[in-house]
């Protein structure tokens, strides 16, 4: 099901619509391996071995972040970068967050 997440593009958000109930949120977090709901992000901490292995999966979300035009946040440490997606525009998670956590897992090799 990652698969077909992964596989969407995201869609441009003005605002102006509902972000997802917990109900919608829980239906496609089920078909995500390891990320959470933490404060109506959606949230998950990628392991890796060292600082190079780190920048390389930065630098690469960064250029799917581009390409999708939906950033999201990351702290980042030597082994270790926590990813955080939210719709800025509508205070809340869309499609548009999921779509993005599938294409990080893709990206990790999950």
């Amino acid at each position: 099901m990652t698969n077909d997440l992964a596989s969407r593009k995201c869609k441009p958000c003005e605002g102006g619509v509902c972000p997802y109930t917990p109900q919608e949120s829980s239906q496609l977090l089920a078909q995500l391996k390891g990320w959470i709901v933490e404060e109506g992000k959606l949230v998950k901490v990628y392991p890796f071995t060292n600082y190079f292995q780190t920048m390389a999966f930065v630098n690469a979300l960064a250029w799917i972040s581009h390409r999708e035009d939906h950033h999201p946040v990351l702290q980042v440490g030597y082994n270790q970068c926590r990813v955080e997606y939210w719709t800025h525009a509508i205070g809340g998670l869309s499609e548009n967050d999921f779509v993005c956590a599938a294409k990080c897992d893709t990206l990790f090799g999950l």
